[in-house]
């Protein structure tokens, strides 16, 4: 089975941003009373909206199914307050919910959490709760930067986030590191925002004992990892010179990395420097980048095709990459799978 784990619901019916839209026009009225209200969407739009993009992807790529999360960019955790943030996560996330009702052989969901700047992250419990126990989902993705930028939150290994990070351990769920709309003008979102976010994270990870307090705790950190198997020698120089242990033993049974690098170089180095027991096949598509590498004649976030096209890496790696690594990074999904 080819499990794509990094997939973004980023062809949603209009109704869903009509919503959010004026839920944020509404944020100007300091008289109104903010109300979840309803979406009005169908499931014929539903699947009107995913046969001629994810679905046909799926096909034509040979990916057998995606775990599937609301669209990152619109996550937008910097608009208005937790209220704000609450009412639109759970629309996002029941749409997921109803994306994998109508096609449960083909998507598994993921949540966005309620993440609003300066409030805390145990806040986000009773959504992540009831996406897990009630919808099947198997994940959630984590913001380290609600407020779309500038850093204002502590670090990942803060015991700010202790509670939620409990709660995760407890339901056995793992939390893609996802950084979503940048509000500074310095950050490119998906060009530079997104991989500024892998690398912090990872570099967090280093500089903290996080995962001696949660051993089970497990973190995937989309995009290749940002810049850190590049520069990896780096990462282990700083961790050897400030007394940490080498990252395998401090990190690498806690922290995983897709593979929505979106070229061939790319991916090569990727599966060089990082252990396959480490890697997640990964497309995030449809997403940040869609078009046609004129040098392939192929799209960029055809990332299967990479993998598909290396020869020095064994079968029984592969597999690890395409299916094996994705059950043992979720373990709900396993038991989803055996139920399926």
């Amino acid at each position: 089975m080819i499990i794509d784990c990094h997939g973004h619901y980023t062809t949603a019916p209009r109704q869903l941003e009509e919503w959010r839209k004026r839920q944020i026009a509404e944020l100007e009225d300091s008289k109104h009373a903010p109300a979840k209200g309803s979406l009005g969407i169908s499931d014929d739009e539903i699947r009107a909206s995913l046969e001629g993009a994810q679905l046909k992807l799926q096909r034509e790529r040979g990916t057998d199914l995606t775990i599937f999360s609301p669209r990152a960019m619109g996550m937008s955790h910097h608009i208005g307050n937790e209220t704000t943030s609450r009412h639109w996560s759970e629309h996002c996330n029941e749409m997921i919910h109803r994306v994998c009702a109508l096609y449960p052989q083909k998507f598994v969901g993921v949540c966005q959490l309620p993440q609003s700047p300066g409030v805390a992250p145990a806040n986000c419990i009773p959504e992540l709760e009831r996406c897990v126990k009630e919808f099947g989902f198997i994940g959630c993705n984590l913001n380290p930067d609600p407020s779309g930028g500038y850093w204002k939150e502590p670090p990942l290994t803060d015991k700010w986030w202790y509670p939620l990070y409990e709660k995760m351990v407890e339901l056995e769920v793992p939390a893609m590191v996802h950084v979503s709309a940048s509000c500074n003008p310095n950050f490119h979102g998906t060009g530079a925002h997104y991989i500024n976010g892998d690398t912090t994270a990872f570099m967090q990870f280093i500089t903290a004992d996080l995962f001696r307090d949660f051993p089970t705790l497990k973190f995937i950190i989309p995009h290749g990892g940002g810049a850190v198997p590049y520069h990896w020698g780096r990462y282990r120089g700083l961790a050897q010179d400030m007394k940490r242990p080498p990252l395998k033993e401090l990190l690498m049974n806690n922290v995983f990395f897709d593979t929505c690098v979106y070229h061939q170089p790319g991916i090569d180095l990727l599966l060089k420097v990082i252990p396959a027991d480490n890697i997640l096949f990964a497309s995030e598509m449809v997403g940040a980048v869609k078009g046609v590498d004129p040098e392939t004649g192929f799209n960029y976030d055809d990332t299967k095709r990479y993998i598909d096209a290396i020869d020095w890496v064994s079968r029984a790696d592969k597999e690890k990459i395409f299916q094996g690594n994705v059950e043992k990074v979720y373990p709900r999904f396993k038991t989803k799978s055996a139920k399926r």
